[in-house]
């Protein structure tokens, strides 16, 4: 490998959503910290794309031990209790650095901060700008790193991490050109993400194709909770052209109503608490079962409702959905949208301690890439908080891990020099193992699931994982690598799956009969690593 082709820093941070940027800025005055971006810093990831917004306690009504509980019962109380307070705790001060750095939020009577009701939240606790937070988060986070003497590499993809021993010391990445680069790194931090992409319909952009856990587990981390994918209950599928598209919970959150082709609002026979504001993982299974059970649209979902609202406000609070509904030709003041459960985040993911160290020296993780702060199902509005309470704690801690110098076996390089060679001679199109994939995936390992589908599908992604793929030019090499990613992801789901023989949160399994509550579950995280897998039959703290 040529010598210019060879990067030495300090920190190295895989991935550019709002937890990777975050991590950067964190890192950056420890010494040298490079941010490897898969797409365009700010125009890729998901954190751009999130509407809904951002979890914090401001309120004298509201506390932190509510927002706690509500986490920990909106995740089947699997989430890690120490993650779960440095969330509720430190999300307040997180959401003020980002308004110190010019973040523009709506706000009440232009004396405080605007927040909405979510689902699982006993107070309106969500802050939000308009129905698009998350972009406003990821401007004022990228200008912030403009400030800083972080070293951006743009459209630059990770395809291996770098082994010192046992501990990791950077990682083999992909330019543009199909280029190889060798970065070595006193600390690496994963934030690359979910994984949602390994689905048929999904809300994900592009890059949620798993990348973070097919590479932490190459490596030898463990992960927990693998199986734990949440299927938003409210993505668009009519018009065809909008299938899959994200429809906010702030939809709901402003007063939206889910009816079924009956015209019923079904909700009241699911949770007549809560109605459209339950936890997610509630309103989707209420939704799936509405149209397995025939009271569906002809398109496969039920209508959101929102034209009972004042004209003003839905142009107020949801500018971006009318809008994006309006290219489509559905006036969502006129007309209610047709909306169906869709892949969207992942709770598993690679374990951490409070301070976002994984089970591998020198590798931090953080956002959605890492597991344990969301248990087994998320309440909106918690991921962007998430982003920014982890994203500086690992940017912080890996900023300031000792220097060292690290030696790198050729062996490693020259593995992955053979892996790229291979690409060349290989016989299938990574885009047509991906939509096998995605298929496969959806129809069996989706929101209801069985052990015998679950055995047949991580046979048939085991198949798939086999077929030898090929690389049509040098850019194409990393659609190889993304998708031999997909592939270990979706197996880990799987595996996960059929671990946890129970009910909780996102999981459901059709064939389990159980007489006990998630609270008092004797389950608790399923866990899997190259060393082995398994699951932890404890009782979570709580």
């Amino acid at each position: 490998m040529r010598a210019d082709n060879v990067v030495d820093c300090h920190v190295l941070v895989i991935g550019s959503g709002g937890a990777g940027v975050r991590a950067a800025i964190e890192a950056a005055p420890y010494g040298e910290t490079v941010l490897i971006s898969k797409t365009i810093v700010g125009k890729g990831g998901c954190t751009t794309m999130a509407e809904g917004g951002y979890n914090a306690v401001l309120r004298q009504q509201d506390s932190c031990t509510s927002h706690y509980e509500d986490t920990l019962k909106g995740g089947a109380y699997l989430n890690e209790p120490a993650l779960v307070r440095a969330l509720v705790e430190e999300s307040p001060d997180r959401l003020a650095d980002l308004l110190a750095w010019g973040a523009v939020f709506d706000m009440e009577d232009m004396t405080e901060l605007a927040q909405r009701p979510f689902g699982g939240q006993r107070f309106p606790r969500t802050c939000y700008a308009g129905d698009r937070s998350g972009h406003e988060m990821m401007m004022t986070l990228v200008s912030r790193l403009a400030l800083t003497d972080v070293t951006v590499m743009q459209e630059v993809t990770v395809v291996e991490l770098l082994k010192d021993g046992d501990r990791v010391a950077g990682a083999i990445a992909l330019d543009q050109n199909g280029e190889m680069l060798l970065i070595r790194a006193d600390s690496t931090v994963i934030a690359t993400g979910g994984g949602s992409r390994i689905y048929d319909i999904s809300t994900n952009s592009s890059s949620g194709t798993g990348d973070g856990y097919a590479l932490g587990y190459r490596a030898g981390a463990e992960l927990i909770d693998m199986e734990m994918v949440q299927f938003h209950p409210t993505g668009a599928v009519y018009p065809y052209d909008a299938r899959g598209r994200l429809v906010t919970e702030a939809v709901r959150g402003e007063g939206g109503y889910l009816i079924n082709s009956m015209g019923e609002r079904f909700m009241d026979s699911y949770d007549p608490e809560r109605m459209e504001l339950s936890t997610r993982d509630v309103v989707a299974r209420a939704i799936a079962t509405e149209v397995l059970e025939a009271r569906g649209t002809t398109h496969g979902g039920v209508y959101l409702d929102v034209t009972h609202l004042p004209a003003a406000q839905i142009e107020l609070r949801l500018p971006v959905m009318l809008e994006q509904f309006l290219l489509y030709g559905v006036d969502i003041r006129k007309d209610p949208i047709e909306v169906a459960p869709t892949a969207h985040h992942f709770m598993g993911g690679l374990r951490i301690t409070p301070d976002c160290q994984t089970t591998l020296p020198g590798l931090f993780a953080c956002g959605e890439s890492s597991g344990g702060v969301q248990g087994a199902n998320r309440l909106g509005g918690n991921a962007l908080a998430e982003t920014q309470v982890f994203g500086r704690r690992a940017g912080l801690s890996a900023g300031l891990a000792t220097v060292r110098k690290h030696a790198i076996d050729p062996a490693q390089v020259e593995a992955q020099e053979a892996r790229l060679e291979q690409f060349r001679k290989g016989t299938s199109l990574p885009s047509e193992v991906s939509h096998r994939l995605q298929k496969v995936m959806w129809d069996g390992a989706g929101i209801f699931r069985t052990a015998a589908e679950l055995q047949e599908t991580r046979e048939t992604v085991a198949d798939l994982a086999r077929i030898p793929l090929r690389a049509v030019s040098v850019q194409n090499l990393v659609e190889c690598c993304t998708v031999q990613n997909m592939c270990l992801t979706a197996s880990l789901v799987i595996r996960g799956a059929l671990l946890r023989n129970e009910s909780r949160g996102a999981h459901l399994r059709k064939d389990v009969e159980q007489d006990w509550t998630p609270k008092h579950s004797p389950f608790g995280h399923t866990f899997l690593s190259l060393a082995g897998e398994g699951i932890e039959r404890r009782e979570v703290p709580v």
